[in-house]
């Protein structure tokens, strides 16, 4: 399945007060997920399988690493947990990173909140713009994400512009 995503991901101080915010909108709490993707050496974009008790899917990806909203191509394969194909990919193309994580998971409309910890890491947001029909206006699902900036107060200096893997990977945290 095809799908665009606009992202933005961020640094977090005060994941309560973000909660506390999303509840305020109304926003659809989905659950906690544990989740842990692993990501595999691939040539073109990222590659991913993603485990945990709510989501499970292989995703690949294609993300310019900038600060604050970015468009994402995204192909999503849902896979159903211990279904042999980690084993197979290890195999065959080798593991670049695991990111292990606790997400909190949030819904109003079509954008999607994560309030994310990340091992070794820290506390993180994400907020994505999600199209899955292809009938969206890019420019609405950037003004989408902007509009959750600003509401959650999150400054310039706090934006990252790459993936929790390849925070992993160069220790590039502040």
């Amino acid at each position: 399945m095809g799908i665009v995503n606009v992202e933005i991901k961020t640094y977090c101080s005060d994941p309560q007060l973000i909660e506390e915010i999303l509840q305020k909108e109304k926003a659809r709490f989905i659950g906690t997920d544990h989740q842990v993707d692993t990501y595999f050496n691939v040539t073109n974009g990222r590659l991913k399988l993603r485990e945990g008790n709510i989501e499970n899917a292989l995703i690949h990806y294609n993300r310019e690493n900038i600060p604050g909203p970015k468009k994402s191509d995204v192909l999503l394969y849902k896979t159903n947990p211990n279904s042999g194909l980690k084993k197979i990919l290890s195999k065959s193309i080798g593991i670049k990173v695991i990111v292990d994580k606790e997400r909190r998971i949030f819904f109003i409309d079509n954008i999607k909140f994560h309030i994310d910890k990340v091992k070794g890491l820290g506390s993180f947001i994400e907020i994505e713009a999600i199209d899955k029909t292809g009938q969206m206006d890019q420019t609405k699902l950037f003004e989408q994400c902007r509009r959750y900036l600003i509401k959650f107060g999150i400054k310039e200096s706090d934006l990252i512009e790459v993936s929790y893997s390849d925070l992993l990977i160069n220790k590039n945290f502040k």
